[in-house]
């Protein structure tokens, strides 16, 4: 006899690398969206990574729509939520709210590697991230 669980094909479940992804630097940092609607077909949310080299920033934005679960990997990022300032090191997770406002500078002198992941998905991609905050220029003209 085969159960339900059993009889149901895993031949679409796709496994997707961090280097399947192209990185976005529109808000600083090397950013990759690895699990999401168009690289897996997520339908409640997405999982990414964030490499920060030393001084590196992701520039102030909020969620409209999503909590993020924020978890550090690798060394020591300064987070700014709603304007207050604290440490998130290695080992360490953190879940910021709907709305909140949040950046992350890696102040240290080691690259920090973060996880992330956004829940509930926006009603539409566009609609996902609030920027509060431009890059700075320097950071953009080296992105490129």
């Amino acid at each position: 006899m085969t159960t339900e669980l059993e009889a149901t094909s895993t031949h679409h479940i796709k496994t997707i690398s961090i280097s399947d992804v192209p990185a976005n630097r529109r808000r600083g940092g090397d950013i990759r969206t690895i699990l999401s609607p168009a690289t897996c077909g997520a339908t409640s949310g997405f999982l990414g990574t964030l490499r920060l080299e030393p001084l590196e920033v992701v520039t102030e934005h909020w969620h409209p729509y999503s909590e993020e679960f924020l978890f550090c990997v690798q060394g020591v990022v300064t987070l700014r939520l709603n304007g207050e300032e604290r440490l998130l090191s290695a080992n360490e997770g953190i879940l910021i709210p709907i709305g909140v406002r949040h950046r992350l500078v890696n102040e240290g002198s080691t690259p920090a590697f973060l996880v992330f992941q956004l829940a509930p998905l926006a009603p539409a991609p566009h609609l996902g991230h609030v920027d509060t905050e431009d890059l700075p220029e320097e950071t953009r003209e080296a992105a490129r």
